[in-house]
């Protein structure tokens, strides 16, 4: 069995000219693999049954953890819209400008590169279904050969909510009737995308709805239901639907799923996800742990290595240059690429892992290591208890080790410059100037 194993990787290993800097005479986007990624929103750590949730039940997501590799120090930013843009363009706000919600929109094709663009010399199709928002423009505009989005979040039923009656389709606005399920009509588009381009490389982004606020019914709510262990049950379950459809048409072995959170669990939800009875440091819009670290998921049946947990450090710049790797793809030219392919972790091999990962909204900013952290204030903490506890440090005397820590993670920062980028031009929480307004107003009241 391991012999055979062991076969399959090496013979997978050998159509990525990339990871050999070696080239082939294959032609564009033959055998490269397909490539998906799932990203939930607003799901912690303390959502998913394999990293110990209390409440929910993730049993398809585990069985992709237990046929892969799961990683437990995976991190973005805590906030939807600078997280997409670290994961799409592989680089950090300070470089891009998406320090915030709203400065996420002026980010523009003709000033950053995304992922589509990145692969598309390589032959890959490549559509994104879901959530887009924060972006300006259309996936269209930004090199997506495909896409299914709506304005806002959380889009489930077009009787909830006045945002949700209409949806763009490949240019063409659309009415969402009463009757479906947004999350379902979604599900029919990336099938329809994945069947039409079974026979070459395809790149999905599928930004799901689940399980962003206002929290709904879904079409397997009963009424007293819980609805958010409902809507946690059924994000799980089209991931399900998805990986069947996979299967049915024979694309498992030749495709890498990541599934990954945007963000922490939204403040509302937060106190509820708790792992073995602890509460969580941090939360959705927090510079605490699990504002940031996520869950990060990598499964390829065949190649990837099952059963693995993994404490390699990852930001989410790493996905740009890890998929561009697999691809054979040039990462774009003249532009500080953040992000650390983690391709050959991914088959096991030592690689170069990047020894700490930076996370920043509005202006706020911290660097982290496998134990310790240090915030734009100077604060270092000693992160051996995270996701728990993190413990500041307030006296380094005779403290060696904190010392090191302190001198090593403020060269870093340094070397970064951050302060010199693109700042933040609102409050510094890195939200939404109006959803800022509506809660002064609230105060005010």
């Amino acid at each position: 069995m391991k012999k055979t194993r062991l076969l399959l990787i090496t013979l997978t290993l050998a159509t990525f000219s990339s990871f050999y800097g070696q080239k082939t005479n294959n032609k564009k986007g033959s055998d490269k693999p397909n490539i998906i990624f799932i990203l939930a929103d607003d799901l912690g750590i303390g959502d998913v049954s394999c990293y110990g949730s209390d409440q929910n039940k993730t049993p398809i997501i585990d069985q992709l953890a237990k046929g892969g590799i799961r990683f437990t120090h995976g991190y973005t930013a805590p906030l939807c819209g600078p997280s997409r843009a670290m994961i799409l363009t592989g680089r950090y706000a300070f470089r891009t400008g998406a320090v915030n919600q709203d400065m996420v929109g002026e980010i523009k094709p003709e000033n950053e590169v995304l992922i589509p663009s990145v692969l598309k010399p390589e032959g890959y199709n490549t559509s994104l279904v879901g959530k887009w928002s924060q972006f300006s423009k259309t996936p269209g505009d930004f090199g997506f050969d495909d896409y299914l989005t709506f304005a806002g979040s959380g889009d489930y039923w077009s009787t909830e909510k006045k945002k949700s009656e209409n949806y763009i389709e490949n240019g063409i606005n659309k009415k969402l009737d009463a009757q479906t399920y947004m999350p379902d009509l979604m599900h029919d588009h990336l099938v329809n995308f994945i069947k039409n381009n079974k026979d070459k490389p395809f790149f999905l982004y599928y930004s799901m709805v689940h399980v962003h606020a206002v929290i709904q019914r879904t079409p397997d709510s009963k009424p007293g239901s819980d609805l958010y262990a409902d809507n946690t049950a059924y994000m799980d379950k089209l991931v399900g639907k998805l990986l069947k459809t996979l299967d049915d048409l024979k694309l498992r072995k030749n495709t890498l799923i990541v599934f990954m959170g945007d963000n922490g669990t939204a403040s509302q939800y937060s106190n509820r996800s708790t792992i073995g009875g602890k509460a969580l440091s941090g939360k959705k819009g927090s510079m605490l742990e699990c504002g940031s670290l996520v869950p990060t998921i990598a499964n390829w049946p065949g190649v990837i290595e099952g059963g693995k947990t993994s404490d390699l450090l990852i930001d989410s710049t790493d996905l740009l240059p890890t998929f561009a790797d697999i691809a054979g793809a040039k990462l774009p030219a003249n532009k500080v690429i953040d992000g650390h392919s983690f391709l050959p972790q991914l088959f096991g091999k030592q690689g170069k892992p990047r020894e700490w990962i930076f996370i920043e909204l509005g202006n706020k900013w911290y660097v982290r290591d496998l134990k310790w952290k240090l915030n734009r204030e100077g604060e270092l903490f000693d992160m051996s208890n995270s996701p728990f506890e993190e413990k500041l440090i307030t006296n380094y005397s005779g403290n060696i080790e904190a010392t090191q820590a302190f001198s090593r993670l403020q060269a870093t920062l340094n070397t970064l410059s951050p302060e010199k980028g693109i700042l933040d031009n609102a409050d510094g929480s890195g939200r939404h100037a109006s959803n800022v307004n509506k809660k002064k107003d609230k105060v005010e009241e």
